[in-house]
């Protein structure tokens, strides 16, 4: 425990992976409804607002490219 290193097969599995991709939508989300709002609408409200509109058809199209 706490040698350099240790975190790398965390960085590199593919629950990690798919974590990093969500998150990256996620901030794209709330861009984009801050944007809309003229003003930040903050990290909790696009993150519920992305999963209740968009997370299954995202994941839908990741499973389908293969991108999981």
């Amino acid at each position: 425990p706490g040698q350099p290193g240790d975190d790398e097969w965390v960085k590199n599995s593919s629950l990690y992976r798919e974590f990093l991709a969500e998150r990256e939508e996620i901030m794209k989300h709330k861009w984009i409804e801050s944007e809309k709002a003229q003003h930040d609408v903050g990290f909790e409200r696009a993150l519920t607002d992305w999963i209740v509109k968009h997370r299954t058809k995202w994941r839908k199209t990741r499973h389908a490219q293969g991108q999981h």
